[in-house]
């Protein structure tokens, strides 16, 4: 029996454990929908910010290094040469000296007006860009990829399923990203499908009680208790908000 008792507690346990379980993974599910629709634009463009700057500090420091291997190699060639004039015997010991296998054949060397004629060696950016580490930027741009397709497939599945903030109205009732359904009173479920089933999801306060109170002169205080009690229970189960306009209209609005 001391053992059939061990074996139910650590049954219990582990039940407990498995439902704790469960919910955390759907909490982490909702506070995933949650943040997509806040900040999935803002990921994106993160995202595709940072790999161009990482891609342009590469390009930079690439410069930097060509630029300097381009000047010792003209030096060098000029030294051996023991003439600023250019030929065709200086730009093949200018390559001869370019330490950076990539710019052999790429780089150029011009005459410079500016300064008296003097030789000036060149390089296309398309060269620099090659020779730059580029994969840093590659992968960021991968995943920037893989994130605006990935939100893209959400946006489209959470459209079919009717979401707006994490709620959703299935078969006359409203439900969470969870698939709970949100318990509300009847007077309550008629303002929120009135309000979910307008196209701006926003009403004014004159429709609103035209349509709940048809017969009562001022429901301006019926409506404000209704709308007071609702706006827990909506933002406890979803990413929503009820919104008033000066008491003028009311909405739902994503936080």
């Amino acid at each position: 029996m001391a053992y059939l008792g061990k074996n139910l507690k650590s049954q219990r346990r582990n039940d407990h454990y498995s439902q704790k379980m469960c919910n955390f993974a759907s909490n982490i599910k909702l506070l995933f929908i949650t943040m997509k629709q806040r900040y999935a634009v803002v990921v994106l463009f993160a995202l595709i910010i940072a790999s161009s700057m990482v891609s342009l500090t590469s390009y930079k420091a690439t410069e930097e290094l060509v630029t300097a291997d381009m000047d010792q190699a003209l030096a060098k060639a000029l030294d051996e040469q023991q003439s600023d004039v250019i030929s065709a015997d200086t730009i093949q010991v200018f390559n001869s000296h370019l330490q950076i296998d990539g710019l052999r054949g790429n780089a150029v060397l011009a005459v410079d007006t500016k300064k008296g004629f003097c030789p000036r060696p060149q390089v296309s950016t398309a060269t620099i860009f090659s020779l730059s580490d580029q994969r840093p930027s590659m992968i960021l741009w991968s995943m920037a990829l893989l994130w605006g397709l990935f939100c893209l497939y959400q946006h489209r599945r959470l459209s079919a399923l009717g979401l707006y903030g994490g709620l959703a109205l299935q078969d006359g009732r409203f439900v969470n990203a969870k698939g709970c359904e949100v318990k509300l009173t009847p007077m309550q479920q008629q303002l929120m499908e009135m309000l979910w089933q307008s196209p701006s999801h926003q009403l004014s306060k004159a429709e609103i009680c035209d349509a709940l109170w048809p017969k009562k002169p001022d429901a301006s205080e019926t409506l404000y208790t209704l709308i007071r009690r609702l706006k827990p229970i909506i933002e406890e189960h979803s990413n929503l908000k009820i919104e008033s306009d000066r008491g003028k209209s009311y909405g739902l609005k994503i936080k």
